[in-house]
């Protein structure tokens, strides 16, 4: 079935290479990804990119899609709309709590976005994405072994222009963005982009009938660029988002056995059991939430110095402020409720020159990272239920673990690229790293006064201290070398082919575990400390232009990890280990163009052969690391008198992963493939676009998280969240130029 999938897409491929046109949606288009604009086709890094003119045809609008149409990446979500984050060649991190950041790196405009909570964002007034698979340490810095997600928003300019966009869905959706930019005056120009989602909960609510799982999104961005020189320019890009929805969702099944699904056979700790086969519907005594609120500013200084030499300066400061709860008992029972707030700030400061001397080009700079974290996790249980049972937490109460996170992250780093022949060229990069990380965690036994779904239950005037139940100091200085070396080959001027080694690096951390340890554990480095992740990467690849055709590429790598950062989950805490030995092998093979006159094609395969040995001696496959991924996506633009009408259907596929390091059925999720669909028509002066979409065509229920609460000396179940069901929406696009 798998090579059955490969052997089709091309065959696709393959089968136009007799037909001639002129080339539609996918044209090649320029990125940044060496710190500079290039062709994609002349960097040699696998990377899959699209512009906002192309995210706007292909109906993209969040950076869930963009990242399924990209092969061997997809979107992970610790705990469902709460939390995203982005796993590449099966690199990924499912930890839920802020204080461990990502192997893979998200920036927005050249700005680190350390906080998974600030991750869900929707893609709007985007000029371009670009996805890089392998190591990017070395232009990009640490925590960048998986690669990296750009995200790069349209800027102001001298012409005026605006548009405005309303979406109306499935469960009541009401989506409008939009955004006006122009010149305010010969050297200064502004752009403002809104962006507002509001639907209802998909997710039915039988015991209280408030849905849950709405949307309730608001982004603001105001950007003014201050040109006074040709050879001078200054960028403020301020933004504000905030959330505020009803989440946490779980299904309950029923797991009175460690480690097995028993849904026919009725929980004897909670006295429930819910087997009606509805997935998104439960009976939730005390509906979570989820409290976003982001803010930051961003000033970026060009100054062209001489036709040699260029200097950039980006500056950055942003919060994330967060409070979640969920019903973890996902019953009409007051059992337990989980709870997590997160109060960061971070601040950044990139200097960089870049220039050539002669035929060699070269950039170097020094990067500057401030994150100070002010975070708690913990649990409100009532102990008395289930037949008088203890509580799981060991006090009446709950829990309320406060935990302290301030990093400093200084680096240095240059990259050379320099022809050594009319056909092959060298690219030569280092960067070294300073971390200096100080943590303070404590574990709390607590009464809470206000344990009620709303914000001030956190709030530490509504907390009554029983017990001090553990407490962890600690400190780590660290230093990490990130390179690359490569050779890039162009034996003709449509082919370039690369061979690659590029050492990556992720930051040492601390885990910040829900519950009290057990004996023999204690709080101590060899239980909550981990060091620093290395990663040898080698690579080959080649691009090929194939002219009207568009674009077909393919990499092939091995991954050698040295303290490879092993993620598990136990129960609901999400502990991070180093394992001895890891390592990865895969290939990915991509096309982007057209087949025949008026059909667009884009279509994807990747492949990853992922191991880690644990402490034990044993070996296990990465959590959220599928051995198979497919994407294609297949469009037909009809010509009208008046327009034209384009029809679009996409696939994703993603073969079977697991959850937790553990091979229980209790955390596993088959392979499945999901379906989306949509119909275009625009105005033939391009001012106006009316479309309609149906996304999971096919109404797939595939789980995107799970926990094992599994056996009776836990909570008896086994929680699962469901991806979106099948959602349908029309929108209507209006433009000003």
């Amino acid at each position: 079935m798998k090579k059955s999938k490969i052997a089709f897409a091309m065959a696709l491929m393959a089968c136009g290479q007799s037909v001639s046109y002129a080339q539609q949606v996918f044209e090649e288009i320029s990125v940044v990804a060496q710190k500079r604009e290039q062709s994609v086709q002349d960097v040699g890094i696998a990377i899959t990119a699209l512009t906002g003119d192309q995210l706007e045809a292909l109906g993209f609008d969040n950076a869930q899609q963009v990242t399924a149409m990209a092969p061997g990446v997809q979107t992970v979500q610790p705990n469902g709309e709460a939390n995203y984050s982005v796993g590449i060649r099966g690199v990924t991190n499912s930890d839920f709590t802020t204080n461990v950041e990502s192997p893979v790196a998200l920036y927005v405009d050249e700005v680190y976005i350390s906080q998974m909570s600030g991750a869900g964002f929707s893609l709007f007034d985007v000029e371009r994405v670009e996805i890089l698979r392998g190591p990017q340490g070395t232009l990009f810095g640490r925590n960048a072994t998986g690669g990296l997600a750009h995200f790069i928003t349209r800027k102001p300019t001298q012409d005026f222009d605006a548009y405005a966009k309303l979406t109306l869905g499935d469960y009541s959706q009401k989506k409008f963005e939009g955004a006006v930019g122009g010149g305010l005056t010969d050297e200064l120009a502004a752009r403002v982009s809104v962006n507002i989602n509001k639907a209802d909960g998909y997710v039915e609510n039988r015991y209280t009938g408030n849905d849950l799982n709405n949307a309730n999104d608001k982004t603001v961005r105001a950007q003014f660029l201050f040109t006074p020189t040709e050879n001078f320019d200054a960028l403020l890009n301020v933004r504000y988002s905030k959330q505020d929805i009803d989440t946490g969702f779980f299904e309950n099944v029923s797991s009175i056995r460690a480690g097995e699904l028993t849904p026919t056979e009725m929980n004897p700790i909670l006295e429930y059991i819910d087997n009606d086969g509805d997935v998104y519907a439960g009976d939730y005594d005390d509906p979570g939430f989820n409290e976003l609120e982001t803010k930051g500013a961003t000033a970026t200084l060009n100054w062209q110095i001489d036709e040699d030499l260029k200097f950039v300066s980006i500056t950055d400061f942003s919060t994330v402020e967060r409070t979640y709860i969920e019903d973890s008992d996902a019953s009409p029972v007051s059992f337990f409720n989980f709870f997590l707030t997160t109060d960061a700030e971070q601040f950044s400061q990139e200097f960089r020159l870049e220039g050539n001397v002669g035929d060699l080009l070269w950039v170097a700079g020094t990067y500057y990272l401030d994150l100070d974290i002010n975070d708690s996790n913990g649990a409100i249980s009532d102990p008395l239920i289930g037949g008088g049972g203890t509580s799981a937490v060991g006090s009446e109460g709950g829990l309320y673990n406060p935990y302290q996170s301030d990093l400093t992250s200084t680096s240095v780093f240059a990259q050379i690229e320099y022809p050594l022949a009319d056909d092959l060229t060298l690219i030569a990069g280092l960067r070294v790293i300073r971390d200096e990380k100080d943590f303070d965690f404590s574990v709390m036994a607590m009464e809470f006064l206000n344990p009620s779904s709303e914000p001030g239950f956190a709030d530490t005037d509504n907390m009554v201290l029983q017990a001090t139940l553990g407490e962890y100091t600690a400190s780590r200085e660290d230093t990490e070398v990130a390179g690359r070396l490569q050779l890039n080959w162009t034996p003709t001027k449509d082919v370039l082919t690369y061979i690659s080694y590029n050492r990556g690096v992720k930051g040492g951390g601390y885990n910040a575990p829900i519950f009290p340890l057990a004996p023999p554990n204690d709080y101590n480095d060899a239980t909550l400390s981990f060091d620093p992740e290395h990663l040898d990467a080698y690579e080959i690849g080649v691009k090929t232009r194939l002219g009207d055709f568009g674009r077909l590429n393919a990499a092939a790598y091995y991954y050698d990890y040295n303290n490879y950062q092993v993620f598990n989950i136990i129960g609901l805490d999400t502990i991070t280990i180093n394992s001895p030995d890891a390592s990865a092998n895969g290939f990915e093979v991509e096309y982007q163009g057209q087949l025949a006159e008026n059909w667009d094609v884009m279509l994807g395969a990747a492949y990853n052969d992922a191991e880690a040995e644990l402490a034990d001696g044993s070996t296990s496959r990465p959590v959220q690391s599928p051995e198979w991924n497919y994407n294609g996506l297949l469009r037909y633009t009809m010509e009208l008198d008046a327009g034209y009408l384009a029809f679009q259907t996409d696939f994703v596929f993603r073969d079977d992963v697991k959850f937790a390091l553990s091979d229980a059925e209790t955390v596993q999720q088959d392979a499945y493939t999901l379906y989306n669909a949509s119909v275009t028509y625009t105005s033939a002066d391009d001012t106006w676009q009316l479309s309609a979409f149906v996304d999971n065509l096919g109404d797939e229920e595939y789980i995107v998280q799970a926990f094992d609460l599994s056996g009776m000396d836990v909570f008896g179940l086994t929680e699962q969240y469901y991806g979106k069901p099948r959602w349908w929406g029309v929108s209507f696009k209006y433009s000003w130029f």
